[in-house]
């Protein structure tokens, strides 16, 4: 059996895909949003129960309950219909609250409904929630007839009426105690909570229109950052997840500016794992719901903290810094900062944070998997300077400690020495982490996420000594992961397959025992060019025999529309053994190259012709080369061992194999493959036939290995590029704009047996008999 193919669309919109219905205000669609330093999260408690929980740092902290009429957040084939007249339908239910401003407070509760009036005006109106509610201040049923709505405090006398024929979105407030709409930060954080139940939605307007796809499973994992999905219920995230077709496990990044707990210092707040509160209530109240739902569907999660911190928060003793005492700052805005290996508090904390979350794997009954997130000493992008000057660096490096201003180009004996005793370091604090993580789940599965396109930087080829140490050599590590979506969504093949190469052979991991993270896509405009790449990579991936490929990540999918989807039919590629037939057949082959022509006839005898073929399809009958018994036998071997027509294989044309003329050496100028733009890397290596316009281009897939040449605008390369699979050849960097790319080569033909049977009789064979053994060539 050949493997199955995978392939992507990027959907903008349904388009006669599955759909179904939904009530309005349905609990898993609300949002949540909020001002920093403050956090909060919003979990489904039931099919019409949702709660918010928040922790609160100052007086002038709000969070906002949110419903958009247009949903922002789904992927294309599975979002709710935009309907922003909300007039024919009434929202009921149980509303009860702890730890903020009441509903009859002056700041209480409030639903702030933001649109147009009905002559198209922008307008907000402010409904006052315990206006409409029965019963106590924390505890009552309220009831909201959007078709009779007023906004303003006191009813009637201060009734300002909402028109809600055309609304954008609506949020409910909750704020603390003592809230002032100031900025006077609390001594200590401020928990509170709302919970809505009972919800129910009617009238004519009360229904929308939802898609309700369920794809295939189709091999290829997902994966979600907290910090991208604080504000979405986890409940929604994971239903998306299975309607996509992602199984497995889903690889979550814990985050690096919403999950820690704070305690002040000074005139700031800083994270802190005193006391064993290494996490805020929300971030808790989350992912233990995103466990539980995880857990119930089948979906293993595999845990990934990072050495990264949001800057603000992050105490100034733990950052890493470059040697004139800069932060380690990422280009993230606003910055994050890296964690000092060497300072032992923070490794303290990540170690903390760590068993938190296993603590939270545990209690859903989960597996623990955890991954140490691209540990490293940061290199700052603008310059190459290296942070290793912290004051625990520097009490840990001692004598050893010089000064590398720039960690690209060669580096002196002392400089290396260097390196690698910062790579010492941040084994061991790797090893420390997941040791932590054993310590309260001794069948913990350890991962390691290596960002190759940092560490094996060509400009920096010392930079390995520090941040790949041969420390993290298994079995130091269950899986290694590997990531490289700048060589992938630059189309830098080359440098993948190079990187990865590297990588196997410097920490030992056996590809059977590797991930890899394909993606992602940082700006939408970028989708269509990027998203095919990245999928192309995730195949590649999954061929070579990666464990396990994830696409990095839901939001990206979701905003983007990429859909994955097996295809029915084998693949030509993959159904293919990258073996040669086995008999010397010389020019005994006959050798049949067709097109597809087709051919109308007028009544007046005049043709009209159309080629449905850009490029021959070559035909061959190999049978006249079978000479003897011993090639009988081992022509059946070979068609036994490919399954029939199951599988292809290479076949050397004996009229034509090579770039040049038949019997003639193949040279670097033998044939055009294209012209650099600057940025394209990726070249196809292809045969003309005929001359000018009318030539006919071949694309070549299978070169021998060793024969080919590469020229830049006359001048042969003999370095800086590499052969990256089926006749793509893939340069270190991309040719200048305007340069000729030409190139010389042998190739062979992908072919495949003709015919699921082969009949071959020793009688016949010994008569003279030609058998007839028909090979057709395949389009990969």
């Amino acid at each position: 059996m050949g493997e199955i193919m995978m392939d992507h669309w990027l959907a903008d919109a349904r388009a006669g895909q599955e759909g179904a219905w939904m009530k309005r205000f349905a609990a898993p669609y609300w949002t949540v949003n909020f001002p920093r330093p403050m956090m909060a999260a919003v979990t489904t408690t039931g099919p019409d129960s949702l709660r918010v929980d928040a922790t609160f740092c100052g007086s002038g902290d709000l969070a906002g309950l949110i419903w958009d009429a247009e949903d922002r957040w789904d992927h294309p084939l599975l979002v709710y219909e935009t309907n922003r007249d909300f007039r024919g339908c009434v929202l009921r239910f149980r509303w009860r609250s702890g730890g903020i401003l009441p509903l009859d407070a002056i700041n209480g509760p409030t639903l702030t409904i933001e649109g147009r009036d009905a002559a198209g005006n922008p307008r907000s109106w402010y409904v006052r929630l315990w206006n409409y509610a029965v019963g106590t201040p924390e505890d009552a049923t309220i009831s909201l007839d959007f078709a009779a709505l007023d906004g303003g405090f006191l009813l009637p006398g201060e009734a300002d009426p909402v028109w809600a024929g055309d609304v954008d979105r609506m949020f409910v407030s909750l704020v603390p105690p003592g809230y002032d709409e100031g900025g006077t930060p609390f001594a200590a954080p401020v928990e509170g909570w709302a919970a809505m139940t009972d919800m129910a939605c009617d009238g004519a307007g009360s229904v929308l229109a939802v898609g309700d796809v369920m794809l295939p499973e189709h091999g290829i994992g997902i994966a979600n950052g907290y910090d991208d999905c604080f504000n979405q219920t986890s409940e929604r995230l994971i239903r998306a997840m299975l309607a996509l077709g992602y199984r497995g496990d889903i690889l979550h990044y814990v985050g690096m500016s919403h999950y820690f707990a704070l305690a002040r210092d000074g005139a700031g707040w800083i994270a802190t794992g005193a006391g064993g509160a290494a996490l805020n209530a929300p971030c808790v109240a989350w992912h233990r719901d995103f466990a539980e739902r995880a857990q119930a569907l089948g979906f293993g999660i595999i845990w990934s903290l990072s050495y990264e911190l949001f800057d603000a928060h992050c105490p100034q003793a733990w950052k890493q810094r470059a040697e004139n005492g800069d932060p380690a700052l990422t280009g993230w805005v606003p910055p994050s900062t890296l964690l000092s290996p060497a300072n032992a508090a923070a490794m303290g904390y990540l170690q903390g944070v760590a068993q938190a979350f296993v603590g939270i794997a545990l209690d859903a009954g989960l597996p623990v998997q955890f991954q140490v997130g691209e540990p490293w000493w940061w290199v700052l992008p603008a310059d190459g300077r290296i942070c290793l000057y912290d004051d625990a660096a520097r009490a840990r490096f001692g004598a050893a400690l010089v000064s590398i201003p720039d960690v690209r180009g060669s580096k002196d004996a002392a400089q290396r020495a260097l390196l690698d005793l910062a790579g010492v370091v941040l084994a061991e604090s790797t090893a420390a982490l997941c040791a932590a993580v054993k310590a309260v789940a001794p069948d913990a599965v350890t991962h390691l996420l290596v960002y190759l396109p940092t560490i094996l930087d060509p400009d920096a080829p010392e930079a390995k000594r520090v941040n790949m140490p041969v420390g993290w050599a298994a079995p130091a590590f269950d899986v290694l992961q590997l990531e490289d979506y700048d060589w992938v969504t630059q189309g830098r093949v080359a440098l993948t397959a190079r990187g990865i190469a590297e990588a196997t052979a410097r920490l030992g991991y056996p590809v059977a025992a590797q991930h890899y993270l394909s993606g992602f896509v940082l700006l939408a405009q970028d989708a269509a060019a990027q998203w095919p790449r990245i999928v192309a990579a995730a195949r590649a991936a999954r061929d070579r025999g990666t464990a396990r490929t994830f696409l990095w990540a839901l939001p990206q999918v979701a905003r983007d529309g990429l859909t994955l989807f097996t295809l029915d039919e084998e693949s030509d590629v993959q159904a293919f053994d990258d073996v040669i037939f086995p008999l010397a057949l010389g020019r005994e082959a006959s050798v049949v190259p067709t097109f597809s022509t087709q051919t109308v006839e007028s009544l007046s005898g005049h043709e009209r012709r159309s080629s449905d073929w850009a490029d021959a399809r070559m035909r061959y009958d190999v049978g006249p080369g079978v000479r003897s018994e011993s090639d009988v036998a081992t022509l059946i071997a070979f068609f036994r061992a490919r399954r029939g027509a199951a599988r292809g294989f290479r076949f050397t044309d004996p009229f034509d194999d090579r770039s040049c003329a038949l019997g003639d050496t193949p040279g670097p100028l033998d044939q055009f493959l294209g012209t650099g733009d600057g940025a394209a890397s990726a070249f196809q290596l292809c045969k003309y036939y005929g001359a000018g316009g009318d030539a006919q281009q071949r694309i070549i897939t299978r070169p021998v290995a060793g024969s080919i040449r590469i020229a830049v605008d006359g001048v042969e390369r003999t370095s800086g590029w590499s052969h990256a699979g089926l006749g793509v050849i893939a340069f270190d960097i991309a040719p200048a704009a305007g340069a000729a790319i030409t190139a010389g080569f042998r190739f062979d033909v992908p072919v495949r047996f003709a015919e699921d049977a082969l009949e071959v009789s020793r009688a016949t064979h010994a008569a003279g008999e030609v058998p007839s053994v028909p090979l057709v060539e395949l389009r990969a």
